[in-house]
């Protein structure tokens, strides 16, 4: 019974917040900048960006007041809550099938209608963030979480940068260096792993076994540099590249994972896109790769390295002309290819095969008034037949990893305007989230069984 009125209570607070508070971006960058959270995010609580907002993180989060005499750090705090239902029934020990994160201490209790083998409600995070001018032409986004799922705290998405500002033939130029510890963190775009949609989950909800390189696996175990440039608020280059973190590092960062991937040396890392704004209508396409060789799970027994090359396309259109009603498209294919000698030769087989697999991404979303939103996302996955598909006890599946899956969202964001109530101390992003799929790690049958509904909060303040 205690259980039951825990979960309530637990499921009460999601929908109060969802009604009673303002929501932003981070304060400390409204504090430093003045303008509102809803003039640097479509929604007015991140972390899609506006062409303003993209300018801002391209000019290292340094633009605004000095604050030179200002007592009020560069710092803000976000928790974050989920309730989620799967279509699937929890195993026994409470973990879901296909979770990458599978949780042994949740409940599976059926009583309990906000935990059960179907249903969980979590506290998601609470992350520490400084996000704001460091020093001169020095700014910083870092952020400290404290994963509720997980129990751990962690040095989260990091990006710090240098950047300035020159004319060449009078065409405005900016330029800079970001180091970071998740490749594509410092991207503008919102098409990328590190920022794109959806902008909340739960580590409770099912996940598709496999991913690229570049997609999201390498995140926080590696430290990396990259310098950039924006010609005439055109064309953008950027070049770099990563290396995986030594064991003790992550340790120390909180971020250590026994099966984790580790780079062999450097891997190199490159973005181009075009970007124009016509009156309102902005568009960009673009792209970005990364080449690596890696240990899998720091495998060195066998001598030899999986090799990675993933290249990608992306693109943006947003309607900006009227912030009462904002459309936007965007869209990512990525292909990767593989030769796995390591991993096969770890699971007796021809170490020569080359493997491939193809990502694609597309997400509409409508905006009413940066407050009322409403995405519809397809994403798709496919491979080689002998695609590595990841998995926590280390081991390599050789099917065809194949998954589809549609999105849809919406979104409810109160405040975040110049006149907002508290602004800008406190912030909220609610939303209600269905993810149904057809296909789901290579098999069409009981795909359906990973549908999921997910009611997801974030406080910032």
């Amino acid at each position: 019974m205690y259980q039951f009125k825990s979960s309530i209570l637990t499921f009460s607070i999601l929908l109060t917040a969802a009604t009673s508070f303002e929501a932003s971006a981070l304060p400390s960058f409204t504090r430093q900048t003045g303008a509102a959270c809803s003039q640097c995010h479509t929604q007015s609580f991140g972390p899609n960006l506006t062409p303003f907002g993209r300018d801002f993180k391209l000019g290292g989060y340094t633009m605004g007041n000095n604050n030179k005499d200002s007592k009020i750090p560069a710092v803000s705090g976000m928790v974050q809550g989920s309730f989620t239902h799967i279509q699937q029934d929890k195993d026994p020990s409470g973990s879901n099938p296909g979770n990458k994160n599978n949780d042994a201490t949740a409940t599976n209790n059926d009583d309990d209608p906000f935990n059960n083998k179907n249903n969980t409600t979590t506290f998601d995070q609470a992350s520490l963030f400084y996000a704001g001018r460091v020093y001169e032409k020095v700014g910083a986004f870092s952020q400290l979480t404290f994963d509720g799922y997980a129990k751990r705290l962690a040095l989260d998405n990091t990006d710090i940068r240098f950047a300035d500002n020159t004319e060449l033939f009078d065409m405005p130029i900016t330029y800079g260096i970001s180091a970071n510890n998740n490749p594509t963190v410092q991207d503008l775009w919102n098409t990328t792993s590190a920022w794109g949609f959806p902008y909340a989950s739960s580590a409770t909800q099912p996940g598709v076994g496999t991913s690229a390189l570049i997609d999201g696996t390498l995140g926080t175990q590696v430290g990396g540099a990259t310098a950039y440039t924006m010609i005439d608020n055109l064309l953008y280059l950027e070049a770099g590249g990563y290396t995986s973190l030594s064991n003790n590092v992550q340790k120390g960062l909180g971020v250590a994972d026994a099966q984790q991937n580790q780079i062999d040396g450097a891997a190199p890392y490159w973005r181009v896109a075009l970007q124009k704004d016509w009156k309102g209508h902005f568009v960009s396409i673009g792209h970005y790769g990364m080449m690596a060789n890696v240990f899998p799970a720091r495998d060195r027994s066998t001598g030899k390295t999986d090799h990675y090359t993933d290249v990608a396309l992306d693109a943006t259109y947003q309607y900006m002309a009227n912030p009462k009603h904002i459309f936007e498209t965007k869209l990512t294919y990525i292909y990767e290819d593989q030769k796995l000698s390591a991993s096969r030769i770890l699971n007796s087989l021809s170490p020569n095969a080359k493997t491939y697999l193809n990502t694609f991404k597309i997400n509409t979303a409508y905006t009413f008034d940066q407050t009322y939103g409403i995405t519809l996302a397809y994403n798709q996955i496919n491979g080689s037949n002998n695609a590595t598909l990841n998995s926590e006890d280390g081991s390599y599946s050789f099917y065809k990893p194949n998954s589809n899956y549609f999105t849809a969202e919406l979104v409810y964001v109160p405040f975040g305007k110049t006149t907002s109530y508290l602004a800008p101390w406190l912030n909220l992003r609610t939303s209600l989230q269905y993810i149904g799929y057809t296909k789901a790690n290579g098999a069409s049958f009981e795909a359906t069984t990973n549908n999921t509904f997910l009611i997801n909060g974030q406080l910032a303040f």
